[in-house]
C-alpha cells in the first residue's frame, strides 16, 4: 500500500468557500509541506493542475532538491502541448530528481478553461488526441525514434538523446469516468485512479478496467483520490468535517455547483450527484463525506472518522484492489502530520519504516523534567479507547 499527499498549489485555509482561516501558499509553504511528507514517509505528492493552479512542473523542479525520497505526481495536458516536448521534460525532470518522477495524465474537464488554452475539441476529440499523444509519449520517452500519423496528432523521427532514470519511463497515472476513458486506462497506462466514490462504484470501475486490460495482455495497477479528516475519537472528525464547511454558505454552494454543470467530466457529474448540492445527507457511505465536493472540484469526497475506522475504509478499499491512495486535508501542513501520526500505524505501508524504528541521533518528544525519555505510546487500538470515569464514593 502507498499513500501519497498533496500540494495546494490552488489554495490552502482551515474553511472551505471562503477567506477566513485562509493562508498565502507560496514557495516557502508549498516547500514546507513538502518536507515534511518526505520526512514523515509519504510516497510521494499529486500536484494539481489547471489555470487556478501555480504551474505542477515549475512546482516539481523547484522543489525536488528540497527533498529526499519524495516523488511528485505531474501533470502531462494531451493537446496543449507537444507529445515530444513533453517526453523530454519529463526525462530531464526524472533525471533531475533522480528517478522520482510520476506522470499524471489529464485530458481536461471545463471546456471554458479548455478554450482559454487554445482547445476547442470535444470530449471525444480530447480522448482521441490523448490516444495519439501517449503513443507518441511512450516511444519518445522509452528512447525510441517514433514516426507517427494519426486524425489529430503527426511526427516524424521524433526523439530525445537524454533518457529518464526510471525504465521504459516515468509511470502513467490516469483517471476518468467515462467509456473512452476505461479504454484509454486498459491500453496505455500504468495506474487508474478514480475519485472517493463509495466502494461498490469504484469496484465497477475497477473491474471495467482489468477485464479490458487483460483482454489486451496487460497489467493495470489501481489507485484512488480522497480527502482525509482523521481524529482520535470519531466524534472529533465529525465536528471537524462540519467546521471544515462552517462559512460555506448556500449562495457559494449554488454558483460552484453551477460552474460544475458547464464541465463535460463524467467523473465530475458522479462527483456533483454524490451530494446534489445539498448538505443534509453528506455520508453517502460508511465514513464517506461528499461535503468537500459542495464547493471543491475534483475530488469531492473525505475519509471521516476515528483512526480505526479510517483505517478500515482505507483496507476496504484495497481490498477491491486499490494499491496508491492520495490523500489530502485542510490545511495540508497540519493535517501531513495528523494523517501520518494516526493512520500510519494501522496501515501495511511499505514506504514507512517499520513500527519501533526509532530515530536516536535527536529528541523524539518531550524529555520530562530534564531527565526522563518519554513512554512509547500504547498501542493504536488501546490508545482510542475511552478513559472509564472515576467512581465517586457517596458522601458519608
Amino acid at each position: 500500500m502507498k499513500l501519497f499527499w498533496f500540494l495546494p498549489t490552488h489554495g490552502d485555509s482551515r474553511y472551505l468557500g471562503t477567506s477566513v482561516g485562509a493562508r498565502t501558499v507560496d514557495h516557502a509553504y508549498l516547500k514546507q509541506i513538502a518536507q515534511a511528507a518526505d520526512q514523515l514517509g509519504f510516497e510521494g505528492v499529486l500536484i494539481p493542475t489547471g489555470r487556478s493552479c501555480e504551474d505542477s512542473w515549475v512546482v516539481a523542479s523547484s522543489l525536488a532538491p528540497f527533498t529526499e525520497k519524495l516523488k511528485f505526481l505531474v501533470a502531462i495536458r494531451p493537446g496543449i502541448i507537444s507529445p515530444t516536448v513533453s517526453a523530454r521534460m519529463a526525462a530531464t525532470l526524472d533525471r533531475i530528481s533522480n528517478g522520482r518522477l510520476l506522470i499524471n495524465v489529464v485530458t481536461g474537464g471545463d471546456p471554458d478553461e479548455q478554450h482559454g488554452d487554445g482547445s476547442f475539441l470535444t470530449h471525444a476529440e480530447r480522448y482521441e488526441v490523448t490516444d495519439e499523444f501517449l503513443k507518441i509519449w511512450r516511444g519518445v520517452a522509452a528512447g525510441e525514434s517514433v514516426n507517427f500519423e494519426g486524425k489529430h496528432l503527426k511526427v516524424e523521427n521524433a526523439k530525445t538523446l537524454y533518457p529518464p532514470v526510471q525504465k521504459p519511463y516515468p509511470p502513467l497515472f490516469f483517471g476518468g469516468s467515462s467509456e473512452a476513458a476505461v479504454d484509454l486506462a486498459a491500453e496505455q497506462v500504468d495506474v487508474y485512479l478514480t475519485w472517493g466514490e463509495p466502494p461498490a462504484a469504484v469496484a465497477e470501475k475497477i473491474k471495467a478496467v482489468k477485464d479490458k486490460a487483460d483482454a489486451l495482455g496487460r497489467k493495470v495497477r489501481f489507485g484512488i483520490r480522497l480527502h482525509v479528516i482523521v481524529r482520535e475519537t470519531s466524534q472529533q472528525a465529525w465536528q471537524a468535517a462540519d467546521e471544515l464547511i462552517s462559512h460555506v454558505t448556500d449562495e457559494t454552494i449554488a454558483k460552484a455547483q453551477q460552474a460544475f454543470a458547464r464541465f463535460d467530466s463524467v467523473g465530475q457529474r458522479r462527483m456533483a450527484e454524490l451530494h446534489g448540492g445539498r448538505r443534509d445527507n453528506l455520508e453517502i457511505s460508511p465514513n464517506l463525506w461528499a461535503g468537500v465536493g459542495l464547493v471543491r472540484g475534483g475530488a469531492g469526497t473525505a475519509l471521516v472518522g476515528s483512526p480505526q475506522e479510517v483505517a478500515d475504509r482505507i483496507k476496504e478499499y484495497a481490498a477491491l484492489g486499490i494499491e496508491t491512495f492520495i490523500f489530502s486535508g485542510y490545511p495540508h501542513l497540519e493535517e501531513a502530520y495528523r494523517t501520518a501520526e494516526l493512520l500510519f500505524p494501522l496501515l501495511p505501508l511499505d514506504h514507512v519504516k517499520p513500527a519501533g524504528q526509532v530515530n536516536l541521533t535527536g529528541p523524539f518528544g518531550e524529555i520530562i523534567a530534564n531527565d526522563i525519555l518519554p513512554s512509547t505510546l500504547p498501542k493504536p487500538d488501546a490508545a482510542l479507547e475511552p478513559t472509564p470515569a472515576p467512581v465517586l464514593a457517596a458522601a458519608s
